[in-house]
């Protein structure tokens, strides 16, 4: 049941649900792109989660009360909403060596050989829940427990942008260089925040991103494209059916 509480001096909170699911982030999509759509004035922004959606709004021009009611209005059409198809986003990695220093480590805790960890991390699309505590930085679900693993008790001081990590039963991409405790397997040439451009964060919630396994050509290759300005990951939408 959709609950509707206050959030600190001047926000609001939903809360749709207490379980991670597909359904719940497909509402809270729905949702989020009303609240593009009506353009209420007051609302300073909104923060999806991963079963919930906070909401920002000057106190000043906007009531709890009466932003309630809004919010009431807009759940009650939810129904009506018809969400663009998903797109899925190919990130290329390059895995191992001194792009992935703990590949070796991730393989040996699970009893796999080092390929059966990329074959399982490349084997289906990971939907994006949301984003979060860096910018572009992408909370992913679907990753198989096969190649779970715990965090590192000694996070390191700096992880480069784009490093590809596992924690616990999550997997992820650092957008910026960072400290981090996560294992890292893989990088990813392609920036995922980019100050200077317009729409500096490039991947959304609701959307999936697909790792592709890549060599060190391949790599070198994407960033010299990358710098000159003229590359792009491949992307399509579900209902194209990228295979």
């Amino acid at each position: 049941m959709v609950r509707i509480e206050p959030y600190g001096d001047s926000g609001l909170r939903i809360q749709f649900g207490e379980d991670i699911s597909k359904e719940i982030n497909e509402t809270i999509r729905c949702f989020c792109l009303l609240l593009e759509e009506k353009k209420i004035p007051g609302v300073i922004e909104w923060i999806p989660t991963y079963t919930a959606v906070s909401i920002i709004y000057d106190p000043l021009i906007l009531f709890y009360d009466d932003l309630k009611i809004r919010m009431k209005q807009l759940l009650s059409v939810l129904k009506e909403m018809e969400l663009p198809p998903a797109k899925i986003t190919e990130i290329p990695v390059l895995y191992g060596g001194e792009y992935g220093p703990d590949l070796s480590l991730v393989a040996e805790k699970n009893k796999l050989i080092e390929r059966e960890v990329i074959d399982l991390h490349t084997s289906k699309d990971y939907l994006i829940y949301m984003m979060g505590f860096i910018p572009g930085f992408t909370y992913l679900g679907g990753m198989s427990e096969k190649i779970a693993i715990e965090r590192k008790s000694n996070p390191r001081a700096e992880i480069s942008a784009g490093s590809v990590g596992i924690a616990g039963k999550q997997t992820g991409i650092y957008p910026v260089n960072s400290p981090g405790g996560w294992q890292i397997i893989g990088k990813t040439p392609v920036k995922l925040y980019d100050e200077n451009k317009k729409s500096p964060i490039l991947l959304e919630a609701g959307n999936y991103i697909r790792f592709v396994p890549i060599k060190e050509k391949e790599f070198a290759d994407i960033e010299q494209q990358i710098k000159a300005g003229n590359y792009m990951p491949r992307t399509k939408t579900m209902a194209e059916g990228m295979e």
